[in-house]
């Protein structure tokens, strides 16, 4: 700061004594000439040092000491994105990233996600039965269609309704999440009810 002040002042006395010599050089042209050109000097000497700031190509502004650079940053790398198709995610496993989307997603995310029982996806979205569709994760499935909704099926009932065909058995495609009855857990399907209380699974077709 203090040498700014210095500087300040010295350009300014430097200034008026240019004038000066400019008054005192009478009508001489050629006197008045040198006058000028020291006036011209003194004026830029005093107005370079810290002030000046230059706009450069592309809209950059730099001023010394102080530099300020305009443009914009695109950050990448958001694993969630929303899309014609709706929500998806992609989760990194052991087999490479795998993809959960539509109503699927949405059922494994109000779920908790891979912090759930379900864990991560082991496999991609397949197709089930009459557009239907399902995934695979460590801890049990996703089944969705259109009539039913997306539901889990998990645990000793998930066991049960495969080997009775799954969504293209007669049990057809789950219509409830798993929930607590007496005893045990219960899943509805559109052709029936699976249980299971005190370890025993029950098979009940429509």
């Amino acid at each position: 700061m203090n040498h700014f002040a210095r500087r300040t002042a010295a350009g300014s006395a430097a200034v008026l004594a240019a004038a000066g010599l400019l008054f005192a050089a009478g009508c001489s042209e050629e006197n008045k000439d040198k006058a000028k050109d020291a006036v011209a000097s003194v004026t830029s000497a005093v107005g370079a040092p810290g002030g000046t700031s230059t706009t450069e190509p592309g809209g950059m502004t730099t001023t010394p000491g102080s530099e300020t650079t305009s443009g914009s940053e695109t950050t990448s790398g958001s694993a969630t994105t929303s899309g014609a198709a709706g929500e998806s995610t992609s989760v990194s496993t052991p087999n490479g990233d795998i993809t959960i989307s539509g109503e699927i997603y949405k059922k494994y995310k109000a779920a908790g996600g891979a912090s759930s029982p379900l864990g991560a996806p082991e496999e991609a979205q397949e197709s089930g039965p009459d557009g239907g569709e399902y995934q695979d994760f460590t801890g049990g499935t996703i089944y969705w269609s259109k009539d039913s909704g997306a539901h889990i099926v998990w645990g000793a009932i998930r066991e049960a309704w495969e080997e009775n065909g799954g969504a293209n058995g007669t049990l057809g495609y789950p219509t409830s999440d798993e929930k607590d009855i007496t005893g045990g857990k219960q899943s509805d399907f559109t052709g029936g009810t699976i249980t299971w209380v005190n370890g025993v699974t029950t098979v009940t077709p429509k």
